[in-house]
């Protein structure tokens, strides 16, 4: 790709218990388009992250995570000073820096890779600022001024859609903002497997545990669709800090043979699931994505969302899925009895089909990157 960044540094929080997806088609999408990448993974566990890829290299950073406020306070700041000595040594080998998942507070990290002259883009895929405020967690507010601090910093802030120049607050770096996505469906796997009309009316829930998902909004939507429609049942996959809260509600409300309970699912197995459902339902009050959504909608399985990050540029209601109004209970339930009575279900899911197929890609998320590089380097 003549005159644009052919070696690219990343900088993400390693995940391995979700299977480093995102990371895996960053890998995918921007090799197309460098001749090498760089990846510093920062995060607990071992290993973070592995590659077979020659044109990668691995550079792991162990984060140790602690209760107490001080000691995190502590191992964030030093494992900042770990991220930017990294930085610092590779530096001389990249072109520019894109801070993806995690790195919305790594100030340190993106001074040092200011201070070498670096062009550094920041990715604000999922937030941990809002993960944070959803658990009470004292740091919320420490991490979401260093985000803002970030922000101002950065060259550019590349979004999943410009609806979430709004949402996320960011019409003040509107100028700077940039349009792609790394995220693609391995149409080889999320595929039909099992036709809509053979499903059983399956409704389900993936995703993380957390109060932002609109997990327990969900779960208390759970009795009123049951009270209209006893044939339904449901199924939950997914973990996170309110597993034990979701679990002991199914219990007391006496959901257990309506609901089952997967917990947490490997991304491999996840199409086996999506192609028992009848419908996925996605309440989350803020999202990047989510990705869950397209890849429902590559197994032919109609989508009830909330309409945000890049939902409304993928759901038209009634057409290629469901909008939600709210995310309350009664507005939960009322529209889950209005998806599964809707008669058309296997015409909204085959346009729903052919969105995806244009639009979420391996094609089209290089595309769109291709044409960001480009725009950098002129």
């Amino acid at each position: 790709m003549k005159n644009a960044y052919r070696k690219i540094g990343i900088v993400i929080f390693s995940w391995p218990e979700a299977g480093n997806v995102l990371l895996t088609d960053l890998i995918d999408t921007l090799g197309s388009l460098a001749a090498r990448l760089y990846i510093v993974v920062w995060g607990k566990g071992s290993p973070l992250f592995e590659s077979n890829n020659k044109a990668v290299e691995v550079f792991e950073v162990y984060h140790a995570g602690q209760t107490n406020l001080f000691t995190k306070s502590i191992n964030y700041a030093y494992t900042q000073l770990k991220i930017s000595f990294k930085l610092l040594k590779l530096s001389s080998f990249v072109d520019l820096w894109l801070f993806v998942m995690g790195g919305e507070g790594l100030i340190i990290p993106m001074l040092a890779a200011k201070m070498r002259g670096k062009l550094v883009l920041i990715c604000p895929v999922g937030s941990g600022v809002d993960s944070l405020k959803a658990q009470q967690d004292s740091l919320a507010g420490v991490l979401a001024l260093l985000r803002n601090m970030n922000y101002r910093l950065a060259d550019g802030i590349i979004l999943n859609s410009k609806r979430l120049i709004e949402e996320l607050g960011l019409q003040k770096y509107q100028r700077k903002t940039l349009i792609a996505h790394a995220h693609f469906i391995h149409f080889d796997k999320f595929k039909v497997q099992k036709p809509l009309s053979e499903r059983d009316n399956l409704v389900g829930y993936v995703g993380r545990l957390s109060q932002e998902k609109g997990i327990l909004n969900f779960l208390e939507a759970i009795p009123l669709v049951i009270e209209t429609r006893d044939d339904v049942r449901f199924l939950i996959a997914g973990d996170g800090q309110l597993r034990a809260r979701a679990e002991t509600y199914i219990q007391q409300a006496n959901l257990s043979s309506k609901v089952k309970f997967l917990g947490w699912v490997p991304h491999d197995e996840l199409p086996s699931y999506l192609n028992e459902m009848k419908l996925l339902v996605s309440p989350s009050y803020t999202e990047a994505g989510p990705y869950t959504v397209f890849e429902a909608m590559a197994c032919d399985t109609p989508v009830l969302s909330t309409p945000v990050g890049q939902v409304p540029d993928a759901i038209t209601d009634g057409k290629t899925g469901f909008i939600l109004e709210n995310n309350s209970p009664e507005c939960i339930a009322k529209n889950i009895i209005r998806a599964l009575n809707h008669p058309n279900l296997a015409e909204i899911t085959g346009h729903a089909h052919e969105f995806v197929e244009r639009e979420v890609s391996h094609e089209a998320a290089v595309n769109l990157f291709k044409k960001v590089l480009q725009s950098l380097a002129r």
